[in-house]
């Protein structure tokens, strides 16, 4: 049974505790708000560089440009695939990375099934934002890059360019031949979905699902447009636009998100910390009152046995 010293000790323990998911809870409020206001300054930008991919894809057959050629597969063969997953650089964020590690994982040993079934190899490699997913899927024995480190820390145009830059050139240099972001939607304040996409070669069911997403009403109706001086010089500056709107967009997306989960998280401890208070400062004060209770119960009994003397 505790003793009146051990409560004590657990209440002081649970107050600092408190005091901690508290401190956290206001820098993530301050923390999210930013976020979104970011999410909302860069809205129109990513809207028009989506409208835009969604008009393109009525001339999709005038266009050579390999960001718009998805190679087919014969058994033998080797898809090679490119992950990029976005998540926070660290933890205290409730389900959040687990989310993002799991719909990567069903995405993956997904498809490695899929291929495997036509008698075609998968070779993936894994880029990851975040230092604590990261270690997770390499311990998971996950085939991920190392040297990849970006932090979704506020981020940046400039970072979503390196970004892009990187994911562009592991699609027409490195020859990967799907390239995939990996990201978590901010529906609302109480629910977040995790997305995987597909970036290189353009896929417009993605493009479509994205818009839905911002809002940006229904596909375009086919239309006749004319671009000078050609239509794969338009394109080919199109999709740099394209690529860096899209990888910025999730950036956002993602540290929005991390933001938000972090302040739920640290929400419900805090409250969790102070109705275990409540808890114990009841249990003291019983343990209090039976304490006294019981020495005024001896001071009784021995005033009795003097009096009998």
């Amino acid at each position: 049974m505790e003793t009146l010293n051990d409560v004590k000790k657990r209440i002081k323990s649970v107050q600092g505790i408190a005091q901690m998911t508290g401190a956290m809870q206001l820098v993530s409020a301050a923390k999210k708000r930013r976020s979104i206001a970011l999410l909302e300054t860069i809205d129109s930008f990513v809207k028009n560089c989506l409208n835009t991919m969604s008009d393109i894809r009525f001339n999709k057959k005038a266009i050579d440009n390999p960001f718009f050629t998805l190679e087919q597969k014969v058994p033998g063969q080797t898809w090679k695939i490119a992950y990029f997953v976005l998540c926070g650089d660290q933890g205290l964020a409730g389900a959040y990375n687990n989310n993002v590690v799991k719909a990567c994982e069903e995405h993956v040993q997904a498809k490695i099934l899929e291929n495997s079934r036509k008698g075609i190899t998968t070779d993936y490699k894994l880029y990851v934002f975040g230092k604590v997913v990261r270690e997770r899927l390499l311990h998971m024995g996950y085939n991920v890059d190392t040297e990849f480190s970006y932090p979704l820390t506020e981020p940046t145009y400039y970072q979503a360019r390196s970004v892009a830059s990187i994911l562009k050139q592991k699609f027409l240099i490195e020859n990967y031949d799907l390239v995939y972001l990996v990201y978590t939607q901010l529906e609302s304040a109480l629910n977040m979905k995790v997305e995987v996409i597909r970036l290189a070669p353009v896929d417009f069911k993605s493009i479509d699902n994205v818009r839905a997403f911002y809002g940006t009403g229904d596909a375009p109706e086919k239309s006749e447009i004319t671009y000078y001086p050609d239509v794969n010089e338009v394109f080919g500056f199109l999709m740099d636009s394209y690529l860096n709107a899209m990888v910025y967009g999730t950036m956002t997306q993602a540290y929005a998100c991390e933001q938000t989960a972090r302040f739920a998280a640290m929400d419900n401890a805090t409250n969790s910390a102070e109705d275990m208070m409540k808890t114990l400062q009841l249990k003291f004060n019983r343990a209090r009152q039976a304490k006294i209770t019981n020495e005024l119960t001896e001071i009784i009994n021995g005033a009795n046995q003097v009096n009998n003397l």
